[in-house]
């Protein structure tokens, strides 16, 4: 299988061909289009005298230039589609590059009392939501968010297998993004499912009535003006009656424009997604059961969109003067036009949030596939129901240079307490949010970054990133008590992974050994799992009382006056501090 790097570089190289070749064809367009009404105009001055003949002209000119200008409409979408595509390829190769600052961060997402996102980077300048991000919708960025946050476990192997059959579809994943990317949608369909759900019908229903049976007679009184039959004066006082008509209802139908104008774009945006979701094959259940909610109703749920997406471009024509006053005054198309949105909303507002959710999913789950076909190497983790929690052969954190990065391999059992020791700048950190990470991404479905990963799906907590509250007057320790408090009461009815690292630092040294051994002696007697780093040695004495208890470390060599790291986790207790090595080195001391 070619390199991912390779593959977008080819897709880039070929859409740049395309591209060229579409840039051709539109301009070749513009010049016929041009001498369409060059020639329409020469010829009408060529016979101009003989009215017949210039009508005839003119009326096929104009039916051949509308042609060309729907063929250049056209053309230009195609155009744009392309151009995004290109645009996608070159993120993939940016990214791949270690490129993505410049990708969105989810930094709207940073919330200090979940459960572990603060503290294992997930959202945020140079996390890995930042990495992993490719959502084009606000509701799909958003399903993506909770995916990573919703600390659930069911499902894995669904969630697996959805994620690999769509990496495979690349071509369709960049083409759904890509006509996503084609519309700025700024209202949130929360919102738009919300106002929908709670409008009620403000125009009476037998205006549909009094409204055909006013064009049916203005069609036969323009008749029969045209035929001499009847003066013009009774065309012209039906035309202000029909304007008095709109007038009476004017200000119900432009509140209804004001509302239903602000997810004219939401719509044009869904109904080609919906299109691109209902004619796919998937095999992966998860996959099939969200294409099943939008295809439960009469018609295909792009259909229905598509429809409502020209209603309200038909409504959107009355802020065109000539046609407002034209229309309204003959065939009261305000009001015509009102009674099909109403319409529509009574048919499908009941839909409308299940229709919604099955795109944000499946934005949100090109994210994920994306993020497997960039990795090949990383592997799915191997589900199962072992002692083992999670048994991985060359564990590494996704985001860290793979060719400087060092793997560590780590095993631990159901109920078991590993206590972490090390030097400054040692790993341990690092290692904390690999192993929390590689939970997370695990729970999600997503593969990990391992040569092997064995896992009995987990939850987890963690406290590693405790600050102080200056605006609810909370001190730092009293922070991390509320946090340690919440974990307490969390793994009291749900097992958890819990990851500290260095608890009670708000307090002296000997308080703190004290009361970190109760806090672990407290956590030990849980039904949980988990890690936690210190500094403080006299935790690692708690080996010897408690069989689920295991110390491990990171060290540091000092040699030729320099230090040096390894990065890897070994069995024992730290001997190695570095701390006053490291201010004599900086001539801090």
């Amino acid at each position: 299988m070619k390199a991912p790097v390779d593959f977008y570089k080819t897709q880039k190289d070929n859409l740049l061909i395309e591209a060229l070749h579409l840039k051709k064809k539109s301009l070749q367009l513009s010049l016929f289009r041009l001498a369409v009404f060059l020639g329409t105009s020469f010829l009408a001055y060529l016979t101009f005298g003989n009215y017949t003949e210039v009508l005839i002209i003119t009326v096929l000119g104009t039916i051949l230039f509308a042609f060309l200008v729907v063929k250049q409409t056209s053309l230009n979408r195609k155009r744009a589609v392309v151009k995004a595509k290109i645009k996608i390829n070159n993120t993939e190769i940016d990214v791949l590059n270690r490129k993505f600052m410049h990708l969105d961060s989810g930094k709207e997402f940073v919330n200090p009392t979940h459960f572990y996102s603060n503290d294992i980077d997930l959202f945020g300048i140079g996390s890995f939501f930042q990495y992993i991000n490719r959502t084009v919708t606000l509701e799909g960025k958003k399903a993506l968010a909770t995916t990573f946050t919703e600390n659930k476990i069911e499902n894995i192997t669904n969630k697996q297998n959805a994620i690999k059959e769509l990496s495979l579809k690349v071509t369709w994943r960049q083409h759904f993004s890509a006509l996503a990317s084609l519309v700025t949608v700024k209202t949130t369909s929360k919102s738009i499912v919300s106002w929908f759900q709670n409008y009620t019908s403000v125009l009476p229903k037998f205006l549909a009535k009094i409204q055909l049976l006013f064009s049916v007679f203005s069609i036969v009184l323009f008749g029969l003006v045209v035929f001499g039959l009847v003066s013009f004066t009774y065309l012209l006082l039906w035309f202000f009656c029909g304007l008095f008509i709109t007038g009476k209802f004017l200000s119900k139908t432009s509140n209804l424009y004001a509302e239903t104008d602000k997810v004219r774009e939401t719509v044009k945006q869904y109904y080609v997604l919906l299109n691109e979701i209902e004619d796919e094959n998937f095999s992966a259940s998860l996959l099939k059961e969200k294409q099943q909610i939008i295809t439960t109703e009469t018609k295909k749920a792009s259909i229905i969109f598509k429809e409502f997406s020209r209603c309200l471009d038909a409504f959107d024509q009355r802020n065109n003067l000539v046609i407002a006053v034209v229309g309204n005054g003959l065939f009261l198309t305000d009001i015509f036009n009102a009674l099909r949105v109403e319409k529509w909303i009574a048919n499908y507002k009941h839909t409308l949030e299940k229709w919604f959710s099955v795109i944000a999913f499946f934005d949100a789950q090109n994210s994920l596939a994306n993020f497997h076909f960039n990795h090949t190497k990383f592997v799915f983790p191997e589900i199962t129901s072992d002692k083992d929690v999670l048994k991985a052969y060359k564990l590494g954190h996704p985001l860290l240079d793979a060719s400087k990065r060092i793997d560590n391999d780590f095993t631990i059992e159901k109920e078991q307490f590993f206590i972490i020791t090390g030097a400054n700048m040692a790993g341990k950190s690092t290692f904390l949010r690999t192993i929390s990470l590689s939970i997370v991404m695990a729970n999600c479905g997503l593969p990990v970054c391992a040569q092997s990963f064995k896992y009995t799906p987990i939850r987890l907590i963690t406290s590693m990133r405790t600050t102080d509250s200056l605006t609810e007057d909370e001190s730092y320790f009293y922070s991390e008590l509320k946090r340690l408090k919440f974990i307490v009461d969390e793994i009291k009815t749900t097992d958890y992974f819990i990851i500290l690292d260095e608890i009670l630092k708000g307090t002296n040294s000997v308080d703190k050994a004290m009361g970190s051994k109760k806090f672990v002696e407290k956590l030990t007697k849980s039904m949980s799992t988990g890690i936690i780093a210190t500094h403080d040695v006299s935790l690692c004495e708690l080996e010897n009382d408690f069989k689920n208890i295991q110390n491990f470390f990171f060290d540091a060599d000092i040699s030729n006056n320099e230090l040096h790291f390894d990065y890897t986790l070994k069995n024992g207790i730290c001997k190695n501090m570095n701390a006053s090595f490291l201010l004599q080195k900086m001539g801090i001391i």
